[in-house]
């Protein structure tokens, strides 16, 4: 026989001032309270990085639904991480345009420079690779995102040269695409 222990959190107690102002604004714009559920975790995420099961369970009683409604909310939208990332997360579009233009190649020079496959984070918890359906750049394959930015026509140095931009710091270096 399991035992399961439950602890009650109260959302104030958990969440950030600005998180809750962040999210009452969210739930403002919304009909209901529940529709807001992917604006609050996106709002939570912003601030912590991933949504661990504890921000989702207190998100969700803020906003009055069950952790298993919005449990699906956080699934089926990609951009939500429910584990810790990097500082950098790096979307690579696999679709069938990027994998007819080159796809294999910008992968394998990414693996290859970060020493990481899919799934992963580097040691110094940098970057995160993770692949994405589709980054509605088909005419522009290959495609990736970091952060809200694309990156596309891609080649293996390219993607080589925009990371190492970022292991760098170099944010502001522009990248000749």
């Amino acid at each position: 026989m399991e035992i399961i222990k439950t602890i009650t959190v109260h959302p104030t107690d958990y969440l950030t001032s600005q998180e809750l102002a962040d999210i009452e604004h969210e739930i403002s714009l919304m009909e209901t309270r529940e529709a807001a559920g992917i604006e609050a975790l996106k709002v939570v995420q912003s601030h912590r990085g991933w949504i661990s099961d504890e921000s989702l369970h207190v998100i969700a009683a803020y906003l009055k639904m069950s952790s298993a409604e919005l449990e699906g909310v956080a699934t089926f939208y990609n951009l939500i991480y429910r584990q810790p990332v990097g500082k950098y997360v790096i979307h690579l579009c696999n679709s069938v345009s990027c994998h007819l233009t080159g796809y294999q190649q910008v992968l394998h020079a990414i693996e290859q420079h970060l020493n990481i496959g899919y799934g992963q984070t580097t040691e110094d918890n940098r970057f995160t690779l993770l692949s994405n359906v589709c980054l509605g750049g088909c005419d522009k394959s290959p495609v990736m995102m970091i952060g809200k930015q694309h990156y596309e026509q891609l080649t293996p140095e390219k993607a080589v040269e925009i990371i190492t931009a970022l292991q760098n710091e170099n944010q502001n270096v522009e990248v000749e695409l």
